[in-house]
């Protein structure tokens, strides 16, 4: 996985991350990612501040990409740390990200969140991520570790690849595939309620678990 986005990263980062387009000015990639974050976390705060200020919340971004969501992110709330498998991506992000200073930027090891302690986050977010993975092992393994980063009370946004693919046919760019029962019985194991789900047997299956 590092090997084939460090090499997307070199050849055209913006279209890799978002790819209606082919080629994206710098303004055009920002405000895109900030109209993704209006619509996935500003318009339901009530749910993920759940009382807390987003001045004093840090989060998890798990697949920063070079900061298309970031930028906006770290304008609502205090402190965001994200990760990404490609140390290419995470170097186009800390020109972009430079003047955010409550943005921590980590290339992670592509498998777990080990870097973190328990309970160090208040909300985890992943947007367009999951569905790149070919192991369904490795998203299972991600969402356990999120449910042990967050702290209590929190929830986690994310989306998976919810058409019936199978891991002999995934890769890095069409991941492995998840059905509702699939999502059902990981959300058991790992302690998480699932809160909202749609777009089942879509590429776009988006849910939110909540961690009690």
């Amino acid at each position: 996985m590092r090997r084939d986005w460090d090499a997307r990263a070199r050849e055209n980062a913006k279209h890799y991350v978002a790819t209606s387009r082919e080629n994206w000015n710098s303004d055009e990639f920002l405000r895109e990612g900030a109209e993704q974050v209006h619509e996935l976390v500003e318009k339901h705060f009530a749910e993920i501040c759940n009382g807390r200020a987003p001045s004093d919340m840090r989060i998890l971004e798990i697949g920063c990409g070079i900061g298309r969501m970031t930028v906006a992110l770290s304008r609502i709330f205090g402190a965001v740390d994200a990760v990404d498998i490609s140390p290419e991506m995470i170097a186009q992000a800390r020109i972009i990200l430079a003047g955010r200073p409550n943005v921590q930027l980590h290339v992670n090891n592509g498998a777990d969140l080990s870097m973190f302690a328990d309970s160090s986050f208040d909300f985890a977010i992943s947007i367009i991520v999951f569905q790149h993975i070919p192991k369904r092992a490795i998203v299972e393994n991600y969402i356990k570790e999120t449910w042990r980063v967050l702290r209590p009370a929190s929830l986690f946004k994310f989306q998976v690849q919810g058409a019936a693919i199978p891991e002999h046919l995934a890769n890095t760019w069409v991941g492995v595939g998840f059905s509702e029962p699939d999502i059902r019985q990981i959300a058991a194991e790992t302690r998480f309620e699932i809160r909202e789900s749609s777009g089942a047997g879509t590429q776009y299956y988006w849910l939110t678990f909540a961690k009690h």
